[in-house]
């Protein structure tokens, strides 16, 4: 038997209490046996993972998931033009007076109204086939595993439910702490979509505090001859852009308009 950990439940010690009581003894055969058989049980057993649990370790049990750098590959997303205009100018500076002295102290709540919110409103991710959603639950099955979640902003189609997924945001407050990181949080909700969109690339983002950054994920097959279905992932990440710099923040919101105008199709 192949060494691998085994998730030993309630169940599992209940059965072999049952062996025991029945056998009023257990050697060192009929625990190997007993041993065997929760094997068997965990392998068939479909393991869960949580967006909020998700970590980069996690996503490479589940696919060959690797970080990528190449230079120009936000090019399209980044140079798309969107004019802003002077009522847009004068709502972004004055958000920036608005929070300025005090963003780095929100929790992540005070965050998502005072700023984040006000951002994706002034956007209007909104229309007859798309519309925003927020804290909506998606699933999918990938590879022997269930990945869910509730991802804090993203775009999708859908009425009442969300059905095809565009763009996912992920938003934390001060800092990367043991209770989650939003990279990977936004990759396993990326992930998800991908696989119920059918697609081989998706774009999203994640924001700790003031900065923000975004990320792409594209889906790559080995199509080489004499080679098993060899799928990998790889994801691009930017640089951080500042939303309390003007300047950074007239840059965030016009990708956002852009991911509205070209990606949200």
């Amino acid at each position: 038997m192949n060494e691998k950990e085994i998730l030993i439940s309630g169940d599992a010690i209940a059965r072999l209490m049952k062996i025991i009581e029945d056998e009023r003894t257990i050697d060192k055969t009929k625990f190997t046996s007993w041993l065997a058989s929760e094997y068997e049980l965990s392998s068939k057993r479909e393991k869960k993972l949580n967006f909020r649990a998700a970590t980069i370790e996690k996503l490479a049990e589940i696919v060959n998931i690797e970080q990528a750098d190449e230079e120009g590959k936000f090019e399209e997303w980044f140079s798309y033009k969107y004019d802003i205009k002077k009522d847009e100018e004068l709502f972004l500076k004055e958000l920036i007076k608005e929070n300025k002295f005090y963003l780095n102290s929100y929790n992540e709540r005070t965050l998502t109204v005072k700023f984040i919110g006000r951002v994706l409103n002034q956007i209007g991710f909104r229309d007859k086939r798309v519309k925003d959603w927020y804290e909506y639950a998606i699933s999918c099955k990938l590879n022997g595993w269930i990945l869910s979640g509730f991802p804090d902003f993203f775009v999708a189609t859908g009425r009442t439910e969300p059905k095809t997924p565009y763009f996912f945001l992920q938003e934390y407050k001060r800092g990367i702490k043991s209770s989650g990181d939003p990279e990977n949080q936004v990759l396993a909700a990326m992930l998800t979509a991908m696989t119920l969109n059918k697609t081989k690339t998706i774009k999203g983002g994640y924001i700790i505090g003031r900065f923000w950054n975004f990320v792409i994920l594209n889906k790559l097959e080995n199509t080489l001859p004499n080679k098993k279905n060899d799928v990998r992932y790889e994801y691009f990440v930017s640089k951080g852009f500042d939303c309390l710099d003007y300047e950074d923040l007239k840059k965030i919101y016009s990708y956002l308009q852009a991911v509205k105008f070209l990606y949200c199709k």
